[in-house]
């Protein structure tokens, strides 16, 4: 394990050497992008034009800090909740370690590759059109009056960074209970750097970025964040392969209660996650907000409306997974679609991730241990099609598009999503896995990953 974390910390260094090897002359004007919301980058002016709006700021600060909570504690929970006893730590001890090494490295090159947007132009296809410059390598372009979009510019990276820090985060579903700390984290490290960041670029850096170039709306996150996420999620779980006893004997969530409790933390994070992804105080951000509590409601409805159909009753972890689905759902349009559509969109979503969750997965057999294709991935995908259509105005949305084109602009974006986010992941893992291997042995995974992985007990009784 210590070799492990040496190679993690010389990996890390040398990504530091490298950068400042090739950096860019750094300007103050290079990583201004707006970049998380699909807001293309505002025109390069001297700083001294940039006027500081309080409200923007204290808000785009209050969003910052909803959507940690919605990763620590709230989907740390989630999925804790669901997870053996025995695992309970092992989920929190991800988190927080994700948190800690993606944050550094968005501080040394993640905010620049996802923003640069030097040598980008709009309706033409280049490198950068995939990945962002080095202009803003180590922030060292930052000043205090760094002020960007009427807000310092350090709180729009602390945003954007939450938004770095959950996404990886949500993979850790997919192969919980059995994959060790170590190559959890260097995974993280490593799909972060050759996923996440390119993927954030090619979806929110502006003009000339790949998915704005072919018409893709994205708002705050279907394809970056969700197809992104469950599609890795998929990958890591046929990677790593089944746990002991996976559909032999039951597998139940040891506490509903944290579960629950959990969920209702992503739900309210999830406000700062899509009303912030306006980086403004305006009409977006109020149809933001409420298209986000309707989705999730709608996304309720969807998915009991058929657990009900199918096996009698509803469940309380269904109703929490039909909210979550929901809000998934809700994502990528939420301030392109009208509350018309986000009933829509939510009841679609719920009803087809309990289908995937349901009956997909046990008829593949595949084991994403919290159903993170099922929601994310799939949640993700629909609502990122169905925005295509109840984006236009005819439908109550606010785009003047042909329903046609970008129904084919939105599923071009997400087959393009789903192929380099698995393809990249899949080489990621096996990568590891044929270095320090991905997997704990049988002993391991029988006593718990708490107890084997960090010596420590969730429960002393």
């Amino acid at each position: 394990m210590k070799k492990t974390l040496f190679a993690i910390l010389a990996l890390c260094f040398g990504l530091c050497l490298s950068g400042m090897a090739f950096a860019e002359p750094v300007s103050p004007e290079v990583s201004a992008a707006v970049v998380e919301a699909g807001v293309a980058a505002p025109a390069a002016e001297p700083a001294a034009a940039e006027v500081l709006d309080t409200g923007t700021t204290a808000w785009m600060m209050t969003a910052a800090a909803l959507v940690i909570m919605m990763c620590i504690p709230g989907l740390a929970m989630f999925y804790a909740g669901m997870v053996n006893a025995k695992n309970t730590l092992s989920v929190f001890s991800q988190f927080f370690a994700t948190a800690g090494v993606i944050a550094v490295l968005w501080v040394l090159f993640g905010y620049s590759i996802a923003t640069d947007t030097t040598g980008m132009e709009e309706g033409v296809f280049n490198l950068h059109s995939f990945v962002g410059g080095t202009g803003a390598l180590f922030l060292a372009h930052l000043k205090p009056d760094s002020i960007v979009g009427g807000m310092p510019e350090s709180v729009l990276i602390t945003f954007l960074l939450s938004f770095a820090i959950i996404t990886p985060a949500i993979v850790a579903g997919g192969f919980a209970e059995r994959m060790k700390f170590t190559s959890a984290v260097l995974f993280m490290a490593l799909w972060f750097t050759f996923v996440y960041a390119p993927v954030s670029h090619m979806v929110w850096g502006g003009p000339g970025s790949l998915m704005a170039n072919w018409g893709v709306l994205d708002f705050a996150g279907g394809t970056a964040v969700h197809i992104n996420s469950g599609i890795a999620a998929l990958a890591a779980c046929l990677v790593i392969g089944r746990r002991k006893g996976y559909l032999q004997h039951p597998m139940p969530p040891h506490n509903l209660t944290i579960c629950l409790a959990g969920a209702g933390f992503v739900w309210l994070g999830w406000f700062g996650f899509n009303a912030g992804s306006a980086v403004a105080v305006n009409g977006a951000t109020g149809m933001a907000l409420l298209n986000t509590q309707v989705g999730a409601c709608a996304g309720v409805l969807g998915w009991m409306i058929v657990e009900w159909i199918k096996n009698g009753r509803p469940s309380a972890l269904g109703l929490a997974s039909g909210a979550l689905a929901g809000l998934v759902g809700i994502t990528p349009g939420c301030a392109y679609v009208g509350p018309v559509g986000a009933i829509v969109i939510g009841l679609v979503a719920g009803a087809v991730c309990f289908f995937f969750v349901s009956v997909v997965k046990r008829r593949f057999g595949y084991d994403d241990t919290l159903d993170v294709f099922g929601l994310h991935g799939v949640g993700g995908m629909v609502g990122a099609i169905l925005t295509g259509i109840f984006c236009v105005t005819a439908l109550g949305g606010t785009e003047k598009v042909e329903i046609v084109t970008q129904i084919i602009a939105q599923v071009k974006g997400v087959l393009f999503t789903i192929v380099y986010g698995f393809v990249v992941s899949w080489i990621i893992l096996k990568a590891i896995d044929k270095t320090i291997g991905l997997r704990v042995d049988a002993e391991t995974e029988s006593v718990g990953l708490d107890q084997s992985e960090h010596s420590e007990k969730a429960y002393n009784l």
